[in-house]
């Protein structure tokens, strides 16, 4: 991680650890928005005005965060006013690095080799991780946010008239069910699975790994009443966020992270859910197998080896 703007130590996937020696996340540290008219956000300050080609977007294909981004960026139409770097999927000793990994990207932006980088001419004195997505403002040459949640709503809402009007992924009227949603799977689905994977104590793992499944089955049960989405026949920004960590259950989650009560393919609602959003034009683009695949299997403290395995078999949407 970066110490006052010098990298320090050889980089980790676990980030911290509670008393009972379970996973916690870091908080994210830029927490500007960019706004139609450049008018302040929720948090941080003002002068980020929506403006194409201004703003450039680091992600990882391997990230389910840093995936939101990029969905919410392909189905507002804003390929043309934001342009992407994609790093290589496996981790190294100094964490995300830019190449020429199939899919991966050289930075073309700031002629980093690695992210952490991209933080140190942000804020030459900055400590704490370089994580993904980044949303970097090529003006003012500084991070605007790197909150996945955050950037996922201003590629809804911030950009304007630059984005396609009829798509909006957090409705006023839903709101107050998008919140609770997150809210409920976040904890113990999109970030549960982690604690179960990096959990330092058999007792920390043993509870994550059952507010996984609980939840799992809950959203089986939710599902299963023959509605298309989370809240019905709308799609929102609840369902990226949930399609995400299932896309990546049996190909990671389910071997490396020992979740293995079940597979996704066991559960017939939540697959069929997950083939929908598959056939969403544009979001099986933002998709890649392999950068799962090779991304996950690369973190050393989980597999020592490196092997990716070959499988598991997947549905053909994914497999192809």
């Amino acid at each position: 991680m970066l110490v006052n703007g010098k990298w320090t130590s050889d980089w980790h996937p676990m980030q911290a650890s509670d008393a009972k020696g379970g996973f916690a996340r870091q908080t994210s540290s830029f927490c500007h928005w960019l706004t139609p008219d450049g008018a302040p956000g929720p948090t941080g300050s003002g002068g980020f005005r929506a403006e194409a080609g201004r703003y450039h977007l680091y992600v990882a294909l391997i990230c389910p965060w840093a995936s939101r981004t990029l969905i919410g960026r392909r189905l507002k139409c804003l390929e043309r006013v934001i342009q992407v770097s994609v790093v290589e999927p496996a981790l190294t000793d100094q964490g995300w690095r830019f190449g020429d990994h199939a899919g991966a990207d050289p930075d073309e932006v700031n002629g980093a080799t690695y992210l952490h980088e991209i933080y140190t001419r942000a804020d030459p004195a900055y400590s704490g991780r370089a994580t993904v997505p980044v949303l970097w403002d090529r003006q003012r040459r500084t991070i605007v946010n790197n909150e996945s949640a955050d950037i996922l709503r201003m590629m809804n809402s911030g950009f304007g008239d630059l984005a396609a009007l009829p798509v909006d992924l957090y409705p006023s009227q839903l709101r107050p069910g998008i919140d609770a949603l997150n809210a409920e799977i976040y904890p113990l689905l999109n970030n549960g699975v982690y604690p179960a994977g990096f959990a330092a104590t058999q007792a920390a793992y043993e509870e994550a790994f059952h507010g996984v499944f609980a939840m799992l089955d809950d959203l089986e049960r939710r599902l299963s009443d023959g509605r298309a989405y989370l809240l019905g026949d709308r799609f929102t920004e609840a369902d990226i966020r949930l399609f995400l960590t299932l896309v990546r259950f049996d190909v990671a989650y389910r071997g490396l992270f020992k979740c293995n009560l079940r597979r996704l393919a066991d559960y017939a609602a939540l697959s069929a859910y997950q083939a929908r959003i598959l056939a969403i034009p544009g979001v099986r683009e933002t998709v890649s197998i392999d950068h799962i695949k090779r991304g996950y299997y690369s973190i050393r403290a989980l597999n020592p080896t490196g092997i990716v395995p070959v499988g598991p078999e997947l549905p053909a949407a994914l497999a192809a």
